[in-house]
């Protein structure tokens, strides 16, 4: 798996002289068949893109007997072991969210997408949960084909108007008109918001979960997480409220949230202490204090001004399985057993080459980039993002580390093999501080739900890897 990653496509890739900060992606997500795949940006808009196989006997989204609906993508994961070549093609955009003003706060809103999560679909119609600082919404996209009518009523060959209907026998045949589906390219896709979940976070919101129910999904800001149902978008509970009676007393935010993907009661959310705490609704309605906490102790000997810093957790998911719990911090990767809260299983050091520019990063404020991270369907893999356009992908149980520069001209990939619980040794690879652009970096990643297939976000472009040789 190590040699066999190729780039399928670059989507939203513009000329550097014509990049501006409202086209940078903020957000990359797989909707759970994999036949589709969501971005958001800083300038508020939502792209939605569909998979289509390229190549003379391809038969893609331009034909309609062949186009993938909702109700069929399901098939999607029956698919060849070794796939045809595809490509996603952009299927529908839409203005998510608008800048405001908060004028009793005096506080500018961004219009910034922050997270984005595909819900279960109704009908034909997908649906989206997009959020930005404040306000979260539900979308629906769906295609509508055009109707037309194709006949008139008749009665014996003519048709009928008040003026010949006394003049026609009544033995006649009537014939009724009939509605034809319009041709593809005819289709209208259109999107629209079904609910607006408003003014239940005080501070930034910074991750939204769908539930395993399929109906209710938790958002959390800086200090709470709310629980809200779908349905209703004026109501929520606060399930997590960990502000002091004095802020002054203070001592961590929450930094993401995530529920289980099998039941619907438990959820966990990481804070920038370092920590994950995994909480149980049935146990009581708020979860201030956690059912379980995964936490290491700092090592004393790499403990520095910056430990609190770099030690915040930028990201957390739980695997397909929900056995597994993967985080990110600035530093490290690392990947816990749900029944092993004392210490991760494995401990990836993704940066170590930067612990000696920590200085450096402050000053640029680099030090506070937030890189995501992400489980292959079957959570054998694992994915994170770097400085100089650097994706990772590592295998679970430690037998390499796959490192791809995401860039439309390829250089050779860079595999190192090994222990990867132990930091990474000086060379003189390209990885190494001195080498690396610190203004390119992939920050956000997505991994198809079937195939060893990956999207990851740079700048204002999507790069999407494929690994024909692989299985997950």
């Amino acid at each position: 798996m190590a040699e066999n990653w190729k780039l399928v496509q670059t989507i939203g890739d513009k000329p550097v002289g014509t990049l501006v900060d409202g086209d940078v992606v903020s957000a990359v997500e797989f909707d759970e068949t994999g036949e589709y795949l969501a971005t958001g940006d800083r300038g508020g808009r939502v792209r939605i893109y569909e998979r289509s196989e390229i190549g003379p006997t391809a038969t893609g989204p331009s034909s309609p007997s062949t186009r993938r609906t909702i109700s069929s993508a399901g098939s999607a994961a029956a698919r060849e072991e070794k796939s045809a070549p595809f490509e996603y093609k952009l299927w529908h955009e839409f203005q998510s969210h608008e800048a405001e003003f908060d004028y009793l706060k005096s506080l500018e809103i961004e219009e910034k997408i922050n997270c984005l999560r595909w819900c279960k679909p109704i009908n034909s119609a997908f649906q989206i949960l997009t959020t930005n600082d404040k306000t979260i919404k539900l979308w629906k996209a769906q295609d509508r084909k055009k109707t037309e009518v194709a006949a008139e009523y008749k009665i014996g060959g003519r048709n009928v108007t008040s003026s010949t209907k006394a003049s026609t026998p009544t033995s006649a045949k009537l014939s009724l008109p009939s509605l034809q589906r319009g041709l593809y390219a005819d289709r209208g896709i259109h999107s629209s918001t079904r609910r607006v979940f408003a003014n239940g976070h005080a501070y930034h919101i910074n991750s939204i979960s769908l539930n395993s129910d399929c109906e209710t999904f938790i958002s959390a800001d800086d200090l709470r997480i709310n629980l809200w149902n779908l349905a209703i978008s004026d109501t929520s509970f606060n399930i997590v409220d960990i502000k002091p009676t004095n802020m002054e007393e203070l001592t961590e935010v929450i930094t993401a949230a995530s529920c289980h993907p099998e039941q619907c009661n438990v959820f966990l959310w990481s804070n920038s202490r370092g920590s994950i705490k995994l909480a149980d609704t049935r146990d009581r309605a708020l979860c201030d204090s956690h059912a379980k906490v995964f936490e290491e102790e700092d090592d004393p000997s790499r403990r520095s001004f910056f430990s609190e810093i770099i030690s915040s957790i930028a990201d957390v998911k739980f695997s397909r399985d929900g056995r597994h719990i993967l985080s990110r911090d600035y530093m490290c990767l690392k990947l816990w057993d749900v029944n092993m809260e004392s210490k991760p299983i494995r401990t990836i050091y993704v940066h170590e080459q930067l612990r000696s520019k920590l200085c450096d990063l402050y000053e640029n404020d680099a030090i506070f980039d937030k890189f995501q991270c992400s489980f292959s369907g079957d959570a054998k893999w694992l994915l994170t993002g770097s400085y100089h356009n650097y994706l990772h992908i590592y295998d679970r149980i430690g037998k390499g580390d796959t490192c791809i520069e995401a860039t439309k001209t390829p250089k050779k990939r860079l595999a190192t093999k090994g222990r990867l619980n132990l930091p990474r040794p000086k060379s003189k690879k390209p990885e190494d501080a001195a080498e690396m652009d610190m203004d390119k970096k992939v920050l956000h990643c997505a991994w198809h739900p079937t195939e060893p297939c990956v999207a990851v976000g740079a700048c204002n472009t999507v790069y999407v890897y494929h690994n024909d040789e692989a299985k997950t």
